[in-house]
């Protein structure tokens, strides 16, 4: 059903690639915005790209993106994009290479597609409702089917490069007899890894992401088998007046693996 709306969806993270990975392969401004998160001349041509090339085909469609003034009357509308133009905007000013293209299609309230670029490899992972998650190389049109994986112990847990709390290692530490591993990765990478069975379990128990940051990854890793929910249980609700993530979430391979 959503098939040719997510094939212009990975157009669009496309366009934004490239516009980003001209710009990192040089120097760069970096400013800081009133909410103390970093932004880069990359982030806002991505994001102007990317609503150009979407409106343009889908006009009748609302947005909600990180680097455009809200316009609540997306709340009117049956669908809506949810845009993070560069997820990871640290990671790129680090140049680390692990920062992403995050686009998601929200459908009364709820995520039925989602694309996740990562520009620096060239890969896409995406996912719609009903039609499974998926491994895109760009560079050979090759796409690949994704599964979390079924391990209950012996856990590989992904933490964030810049943004881990107290919570986040109190949480680490309560599961600590399943977690074998510790790792960290950038931005929405961790639920991507996740989606295909390299990596288990991600917690973000704390406010500081909204929601451009877990919508498009939301559905790739539920397609993929696996949950993203509040630390509390509950399902995310999208296209809110309140875009902001206040509980935070967790990501798992498998709810049995997280106390809900």
């Amino acid at each position: 059903m959503y098939e040719e709306i997510l094939n212009d969806m990975i157009e669009a993270s496309k366009i934004a690639r490239d516009i980003i990975l001209d710009i990192y392969k040089d120097d760069f401004k970096v400013k800081i915005k009133d909410d103390d998160s970093p932004v880069t001349l990359a982030d806002v041509n991505a994001d102007k790209a990317i609503k150009e090339y979407l409106s343009l085909r889908y006009p009748d469609f609302g947005f909600l993106t990180e680097e455009s003034v809200d316009d609540l009357s997306r709340l009117e509308k049956e669908y809506i994009f949810i845009i993070d133009p560069l997820d990871g905007t640290a990671d790129f000013v680090a140049k680390n290479g692990e920062f992403t293209v995050n686009i998601a299609l929200c459908k009364n309230h709820k995520i039925v597609a989602g694309v996740v670029m990562i520009p620096v490899k060239n890969v896409a992972y995406f996912a719609y409702e009903g039609g499974g998650s998926f491994k895109l190389d760009c560079e050979t049109s090759i796409k690949s089917k994704i599964h979390v994986s079924n391990k209950r112990e012996n856990l590989i847990c992904l933490t964030s490069r810049f943004h881990q709390s107290q919570k986040e290692i109190q949480l680490i530490e309560k599961y600590g007899s399943k977690i074998a591993e510790v790792k960290k990765a950038g931005s929405s990478l961790k639920a991507c890894l996740i989606s295909e069975g390299a990596a288990d379990i991600s917690f973000r128990p704390s406010a500081g992401t909204k929601e451009w940051d877990t919508a498009a990854f939301e559905i790739i890793v539920e397609e993929a088998g696996g949950i993203v929910v509040k630390p509390n249980g509950e399902k995310m609700i999208y296209n809110r007046v309140d875009y902001r993530n206040l509980e935070g979430y967790i990501i798992a391979n498998e709810k049995e693996n997280i106390d809900l």
